[in-house]
């Protein structure tokens, strides 16, 4: 008798998305054997200083109530950008809920990985380091800092190798110090996002969630009708914005929120340190800034709205200024009180309305 219970499908299977983006991925600037073996262990060493300084500035403990120097906030790797791209298809299949995991590969699920194949290959080139607090082992989670990345930027902005760094690597550590003084953030924004694919119901035939489909339409459209118009400015709101439901949306909103402090926070700690640990920071804030903001050509601005890289920046800008007026506001370092529970985080009204947030959290 055949045992009519099937193994659920999902739109990825992350495995082989991994693994295609890794072929696919360009491999970045060159160098010689014994500069990219000073850049490897310059980038180790930023990495492991780099948490010291975070620790002093902010103020922050780790809640199991050992220090940086007992027990290093994250695993420091330094990866290319193909291990990049596997393991964040590594991060994404940790955040996929157990009933939504395929246990073998599926047609639907290798349609869906190459799709994801490609988008992790490009953003391959473009993330200088990321902390990872999910699928770690171990009690601290593992940071990625994307050596041929930090490596393009740092000579296209002519900056000072171990200021830029160092730099980088601080951003990174304020991130791996945030979950480590509130070891329940994880599990929330892992919660939060499996909130999300729950809300993603409806089946199609070939066994593809039906607003995955949707949005697969809603991108191809983007692209087609940019083409036609030339490059023209793409004001109609994010790609996602036409397929999410009410409820999605709120979520998408919460978890924005959440992300704009944590990276408004990184991005004003980093800056913190002042020239006695990087002496060139403001020259490296104001050409990283720039740089940023430069527009691109059509193409790269196609890819922008695509990926979500607008939103990005503006999670950057909107997260710092909420910090810096928390601390205008009530102190130096009153925004730690957001790391003592889920209630204390920030909604996206009290991003843009920082007062509100110190008048409901602060008192």
């Amino acid at each position: 008798m055949t045992d009519e219970r099937r193994v659920p499908t999902v739109p990825v299977d992350w495995d082989a998305a991994g693994t295609l983006a890794a072929r696919i991925v360009r491999p970045g600037p060159r160098g010689d054997r014994a500069e990219l073996t000073e850049l490897v262990a310059s980038l180790r060493t930023a990495g492991a200083d780099a948490a010291g300084h975070i620790a002093e500035i902010t103020a922050l403990e780790p809640a199991d109530g050992r220090g940086v120097t007992d027990v290093p906030l994250a695993q420091v790797l330094v990866v290319d950008r193909a291990s990049w791209a596997r393991a964040n298809a590594e991060i994404f299949s940790h955040l996929v809920p157990g009933p939504l995991r395929a246990e073998r590969p599926s047609p639907a699920g290798y349609a869906g990985a190459t799709q994801v194949a490609g988008v992790l290959a490009l953003l391959s080139g473009k993330v200088l380091g990321q902390f990872d607090p999910f699928s770690s082992p171990g009690p601290r989670g593992r940071l990625l800092l994307v050596a041929p990345n930090i490596l393009a930027v740092e000579r296209e902005m002519e900056a000072d190798s171990a200021d830029f760094r160092l730099w980088v690597a601080l951003h990174e550590q304020t991130h791996a110090l945030q979950f480590a003084a509130a070891p329940w953030l994880a599990d929330h924004l892992r919660a939060r996002a499996e909130r999300l694919l729950e809300l993603t119901k409806g089946q199609g035939e070939d066994g593809v969630p039906e607003r995955f489909a949707d949005l697969v339409e809603r991108v191809t459209r983007v692209l087609r009708d940019a083409l036609r118009d030339g490059g023209a400015p793409l004001d109609s709101g994010p790609a996602l914005a036409g397929v999410l439901g009410r409820e999605q949306a709120e979520v998408v909103k919460e978890v924005g929120a959440v992300m704009a402090l944590l990276e408004g926070h990184a991005d004003v700690t980093m800056d913190a340190v002042g020239p006695r640990v990087v002496p060139s920071v403001a020259s490296i804030r104001a050409r990283f800034d720039a740089r940023r903001g430069a527009v691109g050509s059509p193409l790269q601005r196609i890819l922008r709205r695509l990926l979500g890289l607008d939103a990005k920046l503006a999670q950057y800008r909107e997260g710092a200024a909420f910090v810096r007026a928390v601390e205008k506001e009530a102190g130096r370092n009153a925004i730690n009180a957001v790391f003592s529970g889920p209630d204390s985080l920030p909604s996206a009204r009290e991003i843009a309305d920082p007062r509100a947030w110190v008048r409901r959290v602060l008192g």
